[in-house]
């Protein structure tokens, strides 16, 4: 029970405002003495102005705003930005406890796509990625995810149109706060369901778990092997996760949202690229609702593994097509700027 002003304050700042639906941030508002439409003003204040403190809400009494400097709408502050030849932007973002994450904003003619962190690092150590090399510092809460959608809206003055949860971190590791985000992007900002990706390497049971959700989202499975064995090599985690156990579970997913799976795989040149690995890709996907999402390599300086050529693209890809799997072909954007799937890493660069 809160007994002053100040007590309320410091009470909701432990949580801040972004990621609250208009019901939430209606009883927030009462629970400070001011009438309940106000709630719906913080609303489109928060969502679609993407107003960064309540002192910039200017509908709102004077006093009242400067009683309330305090509260934490949720915001973090863009540490450094760079832009690539094809537009797409790689932004770092500082959060409040000063750990940096990356968020990518990658424009076309008719979309805006934004591709979001879950989490600060990530620990699947993917022996392709950049992001596993530093490790898992810690879960983003659902304000932090939220947030870097706003951010990239503001910064191309544009609304965001799709969402892909391909960041830094594995998003089902934090599922509940990325099951939380996607609702509030869905029902607070208005981006459709099924213009959301969320992307994992499967983590045992949470792709059941995800189905009961219940969610329009598209997911995105990482297989890169095309075998048990290979697929260990370049993902450790998959160690304790057999590949048939993995797609039984995508199968479960399927037959509870009726959604199919994406399924993405690299290909590392003289790794996993040749007609053998596409036979044995192609059979473990027949029959299912699926749909092959191949990625040619993305460098890092970690690693030395090289990208195919576009001649053995054209062949692992046209050997799939051959075997009846529906498959396309991804070129990642943003590559020269580290900005690229499989690139991202928290680096804190001086602006």
């Amino acid at each position: 029970m809160v007994s002053t002003l100040d007590d309320a304050i410091v009470t909701q700042s432990q949580r801040p405002l972004l990621g609250m639906n208009q019901s939430e941030l209606t009883a927030w508002v009462q629970a400070q003495g001011q009438p309940a439409y106000r709630g719906k003003q913080l609303h489109q204040w928060v969502y679609d102005k993407g107003v960064r403190s309540l002192a910039d809400i200017t509908v709102f009494p004077k006093n009242w705003r400067q009683a309330m400097e305090k509260v934490s709408i949720g915001r973090s502050v863009i540490h450094y930005r760079s832009v690539a030849a094809d537009e797409t932007v790689k932004f770092l973002l500082r959060l409040d406890d000063g750990q940096i994450i990356e968020t990518v904003g990658m424009p076309t003619e008719k979309r805006l796509t934004v591709c979001v962190s879950s989490q600060v690092g990530c620990p699947m150590a993917c022996d392709f990625c950049a992001t596993g090399k530093g490790g898992l510092v810690r879960n983003l809460a659902t304000h932090e995810i939220v947030d870097q959608v706003l951010t990239v809206q503001a910064a191309f003055e544009q609304r965001v149109s799709n969402i892909v949860f391909m960041g830094m971190g594995e998003p089902l590791i934090n599922a509940q706060n990325v099951v939380a985000a996607v609702k509030c992007l869905n029902h607070d900002i208005g981006i459709g369901q099924r213009s959301i990706t969320i992307s994992t390497v499967g983590i045992p049971g949470q792709i059941r778990r995800l189905a009961k959700h219940q969610l329009q989202v598209t997911l995105a499975v990482s297989l890169h092997g095309s075998n048990q064995s290979l697929r260990t090599q370049l993902i450790p985690s998959a160690q304790q996760y057999q590949l048939t156990d993995l797609l039984d579970e995508c199968r479960e997913y399927v037959a509870v949202t009726g959604r199919r799976v994406t399924f993405e795989y690299i290909l590392l040149a003289g790794l996993n690229d040749s007609e053998v690995h596409a036979a044995e890709l192609a059979q473990l996907l027949r029959g299912f609702q699926s749909h092959v999402n191949l990625i040619p390599y993305n460098p890092i300086s970690e690693v030395d593994y090289q990208r195919p050529s576009r001649k053995r693209v054209n062949q692992f890809t046209n050997s799939l097509k051959a075997s009846g799997i529906a498959v396309s072909v991804r070129y990642s954007r943003g590559l020269e700027k580290d900005a690229a799937c499989g690139q991202l890493r928290a680096s804190k660069i001086e602006p």
